[in-house]
């Protein structure tokens, strides 16, 4: 077996080496652990196998349509073959798109038949955020109706995620730094007066209002979600880690508790395989001080535990109140090594690109988001090729 066979950054090269060379002869088991890097050991502890169900996805950020129509009605015409087509150019098969308030059965199953017609897969849906507006009361109850609705008539065409937004707040940004190829990022740095914001729509929000609100929707719609086998995931905020009272509001990941310590209070409320994630990577690198090191220990936590139903992976530089989104080859983050905890850990949802930098002469992200899939492809292949 040759030297070469793996292709490993030269920290590791000598140590993958020795491993061919105990795997020639037949030395397999407890010893492989100890024959690789021990960059990684937790990864290492086992062989590790081809994982065939890793997928890039595509979902509602980027829709190839016509040009003239809004955000809404882009939503609306998500499955026309112009957009299709688009993301099958670039190895895209799995969708997720974006839908509002009472969903309709009869245009989810047009959808449907769009989708098994181009030989797409409806992987996953975003609703909106309204549930966590309604406080307890008429508005709530009718509020959760709705989303019991709506996860059976996702049960019914074949979509096993939703995916939510829990802002009380808008997502937060405040500037824009200059990028690679006059493209430029956008960026948020905690403002000095922020205690001098105003307030948001939704008004004061304490912290305990917030997660009460977040307790009551995961103990009445996870029941159903198990009924129907269909998986709720959460994006966390962004960015988290936000002081209490921004805006008026706190966050349910907001300081001082820490991001990872947030996502695992939300997993432990209703312990189920229904109960997960939509785990950005990016935003949650946005609320760490050592986004490069810290971000792997989350990733591995709720891979190993199966509870990401949807990877966003999105770069950023900075971390902690100052950061910009960045190319996903560019940043904080080694992604290959996420690729391989997730390789490892048997995940088998979608892993999709999310922000992308803007340019003039890229308007809708089209050439960002291409670039962005062929980089994540790029990864799986390469990951499940240094296991074959």
């Amino acid at each position: 077996m040759e030297d070469n066979i793996l292709e490993w950054r030269n920290n590791d090269r000598m140590d993958r080496r020795r491993f061919h060379k105990t795997m020639s002869v037949g030395v397999i088991g407890m010893g492989l652990a100890n024959s690789l890097s021990s960059k990684s050991p937790e990864r290492l502890q086992k062989p590790a196998i081809v994982n065939r169900l890793l997928h890039v996805g595509g979902d509602y950020h980027v829709v190839m349509c016509d040009d003239a129509l809004n955000w809404n009605e882009r939503q609306q015409n998500w499955t026309n073959i112009r957009n299709f087509q688009y993301h099958q150019r670039y190895g895209v098969r799995h969708m997720t798109n974006s839908m509002q308030g009472t969903w309709d059965l009869d245009e989810m199953k047009r959808w449907q038949d769009d989708c098994a017609q181009a030989q797409m897969i409806w992987e996953a849906i975003r609703m909106d955020s309204s549930f966590i507006y309604a406080k307890p009361g008429d508005e709530r109850e009718n509020k959760l109706g709705e989303v019991i609705a709506n996860v059976r008539k996702a049960a019914a065409v074949g979509v096993k995620v939703i995916t939510m937004h829990w802002t009380m707040i808008p997502i937060r940004r405040n500037g824009h730094t200059p990028g690679r190829g006059g493209s430029s990022y956008h960026a948020f740095k905690l403002e000095p007066n922020w205690r001098d914001l105003p307030n948001e729509a939704r008004g004061t929000v304490s912290y305990d209002q917030y997660w009460e609100r977040i307790t009551y929707f995961l103990q009445n719609i996870i029941p159903v979600c198990e009924e129907y086998d269909v998986r709720m995931a959460v994006h966390p905020y962004d960015p988290p880690g936000l002081p209490r009272g921004y805006q008026g509001v706190d966050n349910w990941d907001a300081a001082p508790a820490s991001v990872f310590d947030s996502l695992k209070k939300y997993e432990s409320i209703v312990d189920s395989p229904y109960n997960g994630f939509q785990l950005c990577l990016g935003t949650i690198m946005e609320g760490m001080e050592n986004p490069k090191i810290d971000i792997l220990p989350v990733v591995r936590y709720f891979a190993e535990r199966g509870k990401i139903y949807q990877i966003h992976m999105r770069n950023v530089k900075g971390g902690l109140h100052d950061f910009q989104e960045v190319y996903i080859d560019e940043g904080e983050a080694d992604f290959i090594e996420v690729i391989r905890i997730l390789r490892d850990t048997g995940y088998a949802w979608s892993i999709c690109p999310d922000h992308v930098p803007t340019h003039p002469d890229d308007p809708r992200g089209y050439q960002a988001f291409a670039h962005a899939f062929g980089y994540i492809k790029g990864m799986i292949d390469s990951a499940n090729s240094e296991v074959q």
